[in-house]
């Protein structure tokens, strides 16, 4: 998600449907190439048009295979926690994020789009979570402060990131000790999504993580279509 501005397309396309909106959206994300990846022509959305975007990725029909409180659980979230969610756009995760830190932990959900940062701010108030921060940052920075996260959570935003070694080298700082970096992203198997030569393996990821200075923890196989891969600074 966090990867470029946004471009506005010309002329609306019709809706997709779910799960193949979710997916279409989040590989839109894009703005020209890709790490390794520099011809893929990518289609392009408003990001800013909220109510869109919600009706995608907020449709309740996600939660049949984003099953987003096995991913929580993966993540071994204890109250008090503070969370960070790279690439929140609307604000998904948000809710099953602030159950898990309880009233004491923070979470703070990144993105680039201002709108839907608003609406993730607008979202925490209507959904009585003070513990959610919806936080506006530059495509190339996480905008976590030292020593802020417990963990850290990026979902199908993995692949859509650019200079990928140098982010999560910066990312190290951000962590708490103990910390854990928990990457869901596509399987090349998966029926739908961003086209196969866009996708990266558990083990790419693995890979790319451990010469960013990540010491790869666990794996966690419980969702149908996306693996978990969970890291924690190395040495």
């Amino acid at each position: 998600m966090l990867i470029g501005s946004l471009i506005a397309c010309s002329g609306e396309a019709p809706m997709p449907t779910e799960p193949e909106a979710h997916h279409e959206a989040h590989g839109a994300r894009h703005e020209g190439g890709h790490e390794g990846h520099p011809n893929v022509d990518h289609a392009h959305h408003r990001f800013d048009d909220v109510e869109r975007w919600t009706k995608v990725f907020d449709d309740p029909e996600r939660d049949a295979w984003q099953r987003p409180e096995e991913v929580v659980a993966a993540m071994a979230v204890s109250p008090g926690m503070t969370v960070a969610d790279i690439g929140a756009g609307t604000g998904y995760f948000n809710p099953h994020l602030a159950q898990a830190v309880g009233p004491s932990g923070h979470v703070v959900a990144i993105d680039i789009e201002p709108n839907l940062v608003a609406h993730m701010t607008k979202r925490a108030e209507a959904d009585g979570t003070p513990q959610v921060e919806a936080r506006l940052v530059q495509p190339d920075a996480h905008g976590l402060s030292a020593g802020e996260a417990d963990r850290v959570l990026l979902v199908d935003t993995y692949h859509h990131i650019e200079g990928r070694e140098a982010y999560f080298r910066s990312l190290l700082t951000a962590m708490k000790p103990g910390g854990e970096l928990v990457i869901v992203d596509l399987t090349r198997e998966a029926p739908f999504g961003p086209p196969p030569e866009m996708r990266l393996s558990a083990e790419q990821v693995k890979t790319e993580l451990a010469s960013a200075g990540w010491a790869f923890v666990r794996s966690v196989d419980t969702l149908p279509n996306q693996y978990v891969v969970v890291f924690t600074p190395a040495g």
